[in-house]
């Protein structure tokens, strides 16, 4: 797709900045043009589609975007994805499968992550090699190994996944910068996580719980809500908005929509937490890992040790 500039050239860092960012893209693509072909693990996040371009511009039709659906990809997710691909102008293709299978994900230890990574990426090269293509991409960043106890990065290594943007030592916000420069409309959407990141480390993963987070963040997003969380305490809601939007919720109207919506969709008590969103608050060790670098975006809460909030109530006084 043909770059367009929309950034503000009024800051002489972010100038350099999106330079350094454009150096390494070429580098991308040079790299990718030597490739018969290639697959793209892709969510349709910034990270994933910034290589989709990259790839799409480096060898035409021999790059193919492909995505994995399964219980933990909201729907609103899938149909994005498959506009952003229609953007890039790259074939996209969809492949399906269950994380529920597994015991061990369902399980929901520490090893959550690299137990789905493991499986979406086994769909990715099962489908490259459908389509007689050789090398899988994911968009894993510069930034994701700095960020915390990252299992799924583990099995981007076993499975030989090649990750252009952290081969170039391409940053999360140079990605946004080169993502702004090709006019990709995704440039500064938010981090997004699978599902099953909004239930606390030990507690199962379970397609009734991904099933309530899923229709109660639906609500959140229709009513102009657009970094936030709906965590799944075994029934309870903790709703976590990010500060600059907490102020929405801080009201009664909210308070009694929130109360009746989530409700309706299988939640027995509906609590906000005044902390507002942060990553990882249902696991600690780490933050986000991201779909893009895990179901083809961020997943919370990859952590070996216990919940953060085991029980929501435990924390105030007098409980």
């Amino acid at each position: 797709m043909e770059p367009e500039t929309n950034a503000d050239d009024s800051s002489g860092g972010d100038r350099e900045t999106r330079r350094s960012a454009q150096e390494k893209a070429d580098a991308v693509r040079e790299s990718l043009s030597a490739r018969d072909g290639v697959l793209v693990a892709f969510s349709g996040g910034v990270d994933s589609s910034v290589v989709a371009a990259l790839a799409r511009d480096a060898l035409g039709d021999g790059a193919v975007a492909c995505t994995a659906k399964s219980e933990t990809l909201p729907d609103a997710e899938l149909d994005d994805a498959k506009r952003v691909a229609d953007e890039i102008g790259i074939r996209h293709e969809i492949v399906e499968f269950s994380e529920l299978d597994d015991p061990d994900f369902v399980r929901n230890d520490g090893e959550r992550c690299y137990h789905c990574r493991t499986m979406r990426l086994s769909r990715m090269y099962e489908a490259a090699a459908d389509l007689g293509i050789g090398t899988v991409l994911d968009g894993t960043n510069a930034s994701d190994p700095g960020e915390g106890h990252r299992p799924g990065l583990r099995a981007v290594e076993e499975l030989d996944v090649r990750s252009p943007l952290l081969e170039a030592g391409i940053e999360k916000d140079e990605v946004r910068a080169i993502a702004d420069h090709l006019g990709l409309s995704v440039a500064d959407k938010p981090a997004m996580a699978c599902l099953s990141s909004r239930i606390p480390t030990g507690l199962e993963v379970t397609d009734e719980r991904l099933t309530r987070i899923e229709k109660a963040e639906r609500v959140l997003r229709e009513w102009g809500f657009s970094q936030f969380r709906v965590r799944d305490h075994d029934g309870l809601a903790r709703i976590e908005i990010a500060p600059e939007e907490l102020d929405a919720a801080l009201n009664h109207d909210f308070v009694v929509a929130a109360r009746e919506h989530l409700t309706e969709v299988g939640f027995e008590h509906v609590t906000l937490d005044l902390h507002g969103y942060r990553t990882g608050s249902v696991s600690p060790g780490g933050g986000e890992e991201t779909d893009d670098g895990d179901h083809s975006g961020d997943s919370d809460g990859d952590a070996e040790s216990e919940p953060v909030v085991a029980d929501v109530f435990a924390e105030y006084p007098g409980s």
